[in-house]
């Protein structure tokens, strides 16, 4: 069974150009905003985990000093 030159050509044309589109089909989406909806204050503990701070008192608006 012998194949012809063009049907080599159209097979390796179809691989290449399925190969070329699963590539650019992958993407990844990462999240750069916060989760704070509808103007709520993050709490002082989420805070003070954000930032790597061992202390949430710096957060707190009770503990703030007054300026």
């Amino acid at each position: 069974m012998q194949t012809s030159k063009f049907t080599k050509i159209a097979v390796i044309v179809l691989v290449l150009v399925f190969l070329v589109l699963s590539v650019i089909s992958c993407s990844t989406h990462t999240h750069t905003h916060t989760h704070t909806t509808s103007g709520k204050k993050i709490p002082p503990g989420q805070a003070k985990k954000m930032n790597g701070d061992k202390s949430a008192k710096a957060y707190a608006p009770g503990q703030q000093k007054k300026r």
